[in-house]
């Protein structure tokens, strides 16, 4: 008996150890009954070993799992000597899918696998089973903002690294990617030619435009080919991973660059431009930018016009435009020139406002009366406010009679509110002249109609100068006798011979209406008498001597004198006279015939000059 005991013994032990040997390794098993929490399953040894029913519904076989299938089961371990067996249907499908996966690794194959979780620095795939990692830089080719479209999707993946001992597995999605992306990007590249229409998607915007994938392949949409109309950055437009349809423009098959179009796609809107805006045509458009030397205005999507600094206002001059208008402000412009070769339209803001210059000219004509207020005051002349925007100019030369511009503007002070009379308004050049001497008589037009040229007045000397002296004629006409001018001889051609107050007789040689002066000639008024003499009483030829003429003028002048009751200072200028004609007679016969019998005449009458000079006297 006891041997038969230790016989069974041992054919225990020998079972248990052979069942042992199971442990850790997957078995086929069959479904014995199915309860409402587990899964009794026979792997064909002592006992059944049961599952917990939950790992079949993480495995997507509850609807299938039924009495008498065969599935494979993971032995993890025996409870006890009486064969209870502990079994994994979850871990039977992991080693399963090692052993799949280690083979496709080998291969550098791609495996199927699902994303069903996030942790730090990426995601958990599940590969049949097998858990496995996908680092944030592995999930696409550039960076994925929302990873939500990608969870719960089957997806091709690519095996980076396993570890069995430690039970981990790296994989990339993109790896997948770039492999597929540069098979595309042969096929595109190879079938690419300019004018071809393909959809991209926006990778990247940058400051001069954004980068679009056509499947494999980068091309550079360009911030002036997006649209026709003006656009500043990309981004008013376009949105990374956005959908694009674009058109190829030009392609560089040794750089691969390509250049794409949107705008292309679209006809052009300056097709019949100058049909559409013809010039003097009034339009309303947007201001998209405005510059230093003016706005743009957008007249419809992607025609545009420059109004230029000069035409915005008619009063506002070297004005920024910025002060003028702003930005997305609506405006009424009007066509000047377009040029649809160049595309280019010139426009006009203050066009298609009233002529301040127009109206002032129509409310107020020439030599009209107008009041207002002393803007500015400058050396050449006075600014007076017209209205809220123009002022006129009243020049130094028209601000008063017989002064000088210097004197007449020292009279007035900014803000003074005067009067004037509208001279001149010259629209085109937006000026207007102004007057304020004109608002009173000239008071010296009277005076100068009467002055004649040629004709010998008495002047009163006003002022001696190295050059000349300065007289008065009438006391009220200013007028000059140049040094030349003073005398016949030059020897008496001396300014300081003369006195201010004196009185001396001159011939009006010339008359400025301009500068209001007369300028006159001592010198000519001798010359003139004394042909005036010589025509009267004889010349030398008719036999009679310069001493009788002389002579005889001098009789004339003093019985005249003596008659007429004249005043001695014209006597005795007479008398000087005479002197004088005597002597240059007396010089004159020196070198010419019959010398003794002409100098005793000028002797003579040279002395009868002297005579009646004292006489004066």
């Amino acid at each position: 008996m006891t041997t038969a005991n230790e016989n069974f013994a041992d054919l225990l032990e020998e079972s248990l150890s052979h069942s042992e040997g199971f442990q850790g390794s997957v078995l086929p098993g069959a479904v014995v009954a199915v309860t409402s929490d587990s899964v009794l399953i026979d792997v064909g040894l002592k006992s059944e070993g049961r599952i917990p029913l939950k790992e079949f519904r993480s495995a997507g076989d509850e609807g299938e799992i039924k009495a008498g299938d065969i599935i494979d089961v993971f032995v993890e371990r025996y409870e006890d000597r009486d064969g209870i067996v502990v079994l994994s249907r979850e871990k039977a499908r992991r080693e399963e899918s090692w052993r799949d996966l280690e083979k496709s690794f080998a291969a550098a194959e791609r495996v199927s696998g699902t994303i069903f979780g996030r942790v730090k620095g990426g995601f958990t795939v599940d590969l049949n089973g097998a858990v496995a990692f996908l680092p944030g830089s592995q999930v696409d080719i550039r960076p994925v903002r929302d990873v939500g479209p990608l969870m719960g999707t089957p997806q091709p993946f690519q095996i980076l690294k396993m570890d069995r001992a430690r039970g981990n597995i790296v994989v990339s999605r993109r790896a997948v990617l770039e492999e597929t992306r540069a098979a595309e990007r042969s096929e595109l590249v190879s079938n690419l030619e300019e004018g071809q229409v393909l959809d991209g998607v926006v990778k990247n915007i940058t400051d001069y435009g954004a980068f679009v994938d056509l499947g494999g392949v980068d091309g550079l949409l360009h911030v002036t080919d997006i649209a026709w109309r003006r656009i500043n950055h990309p981004s008013e437009v376009l949105t990374i991973g956005q959908t694009v349809k674009v058109q190829v423009i030009r392609f560089n098959p040794e750089n691969q660059r390509i250049s794409l179009g949107m705008k292309q796609l679209e006809s052009d809107p300056w097709d019949g431009v100058d049909v559409k805006y013809p010039v003097e045509g009034r339009f309303t458009g947007r201001v998209t930018n405005i510059t230093d030397y003016g706005a743009f205005v957008e007249l419809e999507p992607g025609v545009e016009g420059l109004v230029h600094v000069s035409e915005m206002s008619w009063t506002k001059k070297n004005v920024h435009p910025g002060k003028i208008v702003s930005t997305s402000q609506e405006v009424e412009v009007m066509v000047l020139d377009v040029d649809a070769t160049r595309r280019r339209i010139s426009l006009g803001l203050k066009q298609c406002m009233a002529n301040p210059w127009e109206s002032f000219m129509d409310r107020f004509p020439v030599d009209a009366v107008i009041e207002g207020e002393i803007k500015n005051i400058t050396e050449f002349g006075l600014f007076i406010g017209l209205t809220d925007d123009i002022d006129g100019m009243v020049h130094m030369s028209d601000i008063a009679w017989g002064k000088s511009g210097e004197e007449a503007i020292a009279e007035f002070k900014k803000g003074e509110i005067v009067k004037a009379k509208v001279l001149e308004v010259d629209v085109d050049k937006g000026r207007i002249s102004l007057g304020i001497k004109q608002l009173s008589e000239d008071p010296f037009a009277g005076a100068m109609s009467e002055v004649k040229k040629g004709e010998v007045v008495t002047c009163t000397i006003a002022k001696v100068l190295d050059n000349g002296i300065e007289v008065m004629v009438n006391d009220s006409i200013p007028g000059f006798i140049r040094k030349a001018d003073l005398a016949r001889e030059r020897s008496e051609q001396r300014p300081d011979r003369f006195a201010e107050g004196e009185k001396v007789d001159a011939k009006v040689t010339q008359i400025d209406a301009k500068t209001r002066r007369l300028t006159l000639s001592v010198k000519a008024r001798e010359i003139e008498e004394e042909k005036k003499a010589m025509a009267k009483y004889g010349s030398s030829d008719s036999g009679a001597s310069l001493g009788d003429i002389l002579g005889a003028a001098l009789q004339e002048a003093k019985e005249k004198a003596t008659d007429e009751g004249e005043e001695k200072p014209k006597k005795k200028a007479a008398a000087k006279k005479t002197k004088a004609a005597a002597e240059e007679s007396e010089a004159d016969d020196d070198a010419g015939e019959e010398k003794p019998k002409k100098k005793a005449a000028a002797k003579k009458t040279k002395a009868a000059a002297e005579e009646s000079e004292e006489g004066d006297a």
